[in-house]
């Protein structure tokens, strides 16, 4: 390799693991993407500038930027709402391209090179089969009966095991050709599409944090395939990160990542609905519990993105702490359809990151809290993962926001949350229910707290 590609290459590789590096702190978090854009930037540059050969160098060019142009668009232009769904995407889309890669470079290679472009077919694919589903399910454009969740589980553990066995099969073969490359790469996404449809609820962050993991294990090892360090690099990097957030996501639901991927949402059967009586409450009696509490903590949800709700948010904290009210948020590992959902939401509105605390730092807090404010969270803060054994949620440490000596819910109706459980919180005697859209009820509550001296 040229010496100067091995500089910019090195480079590069220092951008990717500073960029990481910033990633661990919302504060710094913009900073670190960033350094990985423009880490990104110079690897293809170098790539482009100082390959050994490229026939049609202009249409790498045209593609580069074609596809640069689709994703900044993308970002731009996706709604906060819809994250999650573009993160599965594009993950799906660069295991893919990995696998791809790797199938273009098999022939012709021989020993480890050979086993390391087999490995990385069958990890791509896996990825991007699994990707592409965790995208429709959270569109919600694919619903999945329970009572297939067993048979979808074998069926995709036959599929994979019929792809590792052909992958030793071609190994050793003298010949087995493109199209076994295909087959491969077909079983491999098939296999992974139907391990990734019985999930759902509050696994979902945690399998798309898994197959972000595999995306990077799989470009890693193209890297050596095409003896790529920078691929290496930041495959690695991919992998790694991936690997260590599917741990803390699974170490903080205390369940072990086998349970959340085999046993799940399949592993019970849903809960009965609640017996209670539901005690709605109106913007202005929110408004008079808030102002004269002396601690409050809002939880966020999922209903908050979908309402775009954030910046009424910020100014019922603003208006609230300007009465002398302490205001926190507390934030479970998994609220929201990705990882880090409700940080990025939050931060996009400038709430201060010292008022965002973690399940475990809060949980303590809720005692001696006067008013929770529940917005659109629901599967995190039921209170049947404590005690309904036949509850999808069951073992799921959840917001102790029942604690509190206050409870308020904004949200649109009774329906259930993803997971698809009824909530007994909201007939609890100390919950009110605040009927509506977010937006406008936070907007509503804006306005109650600025009449009031």
């Amino acid at each position: 390799m040229n010496a100067a590609a091995q500089v910019l290459y090195m480079i590069s590789a220092t951008l990717f693991v500073l960029g990481v590096r910033f990633l661990g702190s919302p504060a710094s978090a913009r900073k670190g993407n960033r350094f990985l854009a423009i880490g990104m930037l110079v690897a293809l540059a170098t790539t482009v500038t100082f390959a050994p050969r490229y026939d049609h160098w202009v249409f790498v060019v045209l593609v580069v930027l074609a596809g640069s142009a689709i994703g900044i668009i993308s970002a731009r232009k996706v709604r906060m709402t819809a994250m999650p769904q573009m993160v599965a995407l594009f993950n799906g889309l660069g295991g893919g391209a990995a696998a791809l890669v790797a199938a273009a470079g098999w022939p012709g290679s021989t020993g480890a090179a050979s086993g390391l472009a087999l490995l990385t077919m069958i990890l791509g694919s896996l990825s991007f089969g699994g990707s592409i589903i965790a995208f429709l399910k959270l569109q919600e454009w694919l619903h999945v009966a329970q009572r297939l969740a067993f048979g979808l589980r074998i069926s995709g553990l036959l599929v994979l095991a019929a792809a590792v066995a052909g992958a030793i099969f071609m190994g050793t073969a003298p010949s087995p050709g493109l199209g076994g490359a295909i087959a491969l790469m077909g079983a491999a996404a098939v296999s992974g599409a139907l391990l990734t449809l019985p999930i759902g609820g509050a696994d979902m962050p945690v399998v798309i944090s898994l197959l972000n993991a595999l995306t990077g294990l799989s470009a890693a090892a193209t890297g050596f395939v095409l003896h790529n360090q920078l691929l290496i690099i930041a495959g690695t990097l991919v992998g790694a990160s991936g690997t260590i957030l599917t741990q803390q996501m699974s170490r903080a639901m205390h369940r072990s990542l086998t349970n959340v991927i085999w046993s799940g949402q399949a592993a019970a059967q849903q809960a009965g609905s609640v017996d209670g009586t539901v005690q709605s409450i109106t913007p202005d009696d929110v408004a008079m519990l808030l102002r004269y509490a002396k601690k409050v903590v809002i939880v966020p949800g999922y209903g908050l993105a979908v309402a775009r709700a954030q910046l009424e948010v910020k100014q019922v904290t603003d208006l609230l702490q300007g009465f002398g009210v302490e205001v926190l948020f507390g934030i479970h590992p998994v609220a929201g359809r990705m990882p880090g959902h409700m940080n990025v939401l939050l931060a996009e509105a400038d709430v201060p990151y010292d008022q965002l605390w973690e399940m475990d730092r809060i949980n303590p807090r809720f005692r001696d809290t006067n008013v929770v404010l529940v917005v659109g969270a629901n599967d995190v803060t039921n209170p049947a993962a404590r005690t309904a054994a036949g509850s999808p949620l069951y073992g799921m440490p959840i917001l102790n926001v029942d604690e509190a000596q206050n409870v308020v819910v904004l949200k649109r109706s009774m329906g259930r949350g993803f997971a698809g459980v009824d909530n007994p919180l909201y007939v609890h005697p100390k919950t009110r229910m605040l009927f509506g859209d977010a937006k406008h009820s936070l907007s509503a509550l804006v306005r109650e707290l600025e009449t009031i001296a």
